[in-house]
């Protein structure tokens, strides 16, 4: 996984990192296993891991590189993450212009079932517990609650 990051920062016994990713999409399948597999000393198991997170994430880091950064490589994607056991909180920030958020078409509408674009945000919106954008645009949070954290809510 190193051979992909750059900057790779750790602290309070590895519950907080940072990767800085380049704008390839040839890395987002090595990232997002790596940050599944930090996830699994915590209270993280089933398909909330191996699904809602994997999938945000992914979905996450390619509208990043994709349309944020364009795929030039002269930008990074920076995803911090920080994890303890009711959840793991990851700001995924790209290096490009931004976007509104409430701009894209709904996907589920019947003028929209054959569109392409704003399918990835929703499902997002639908695997993530929280998804929160920046006001400009270029940063999205998303925030995935344990199993154990949502057995007590």
């Amino acid at each position: 996984m190193r051979a992909f990051l750059r900057n790779v920062e750790s602290s309070r016994e590895g519950s907080e990192f940072v990767l800085e990713l380049p704008s390839d999409i040839s890395v987002i399948e090595a990232a997002v296993a790596y940050l599944v597999e930090r996830c699994r000393p915590f209270d993280f198991e089933g398909s909330r891991l191996t699904l809602n997170l994997r999938v945000g994430i992914t979905e996450a880091l390619a509208n990043a590189i994709l349309y944020g950064n364009h795929r030039d490589p002269a930008k990074n994607v920076r995803v911090e993450v920080a994890l303890d056991s009711s959840c793991v909180d990851v700001h995924v920030i790209d290096q490009g212009t931004g976007f509104d958020p409430k701009d894209l078409p709904d996907p589920t509408l019947p003028g929209n079932l054959r569109r392409t674009s704003g399918r990835g945000i929703f499902l997002i919106r639908h695997l993530m517990d929280e998804v929160e954008f920046n006001d400009r645009g270029n940063a999205v949070r998303l925030v995935l609650y344990s199993d154990g954290a949502r057995a007590t809510d």
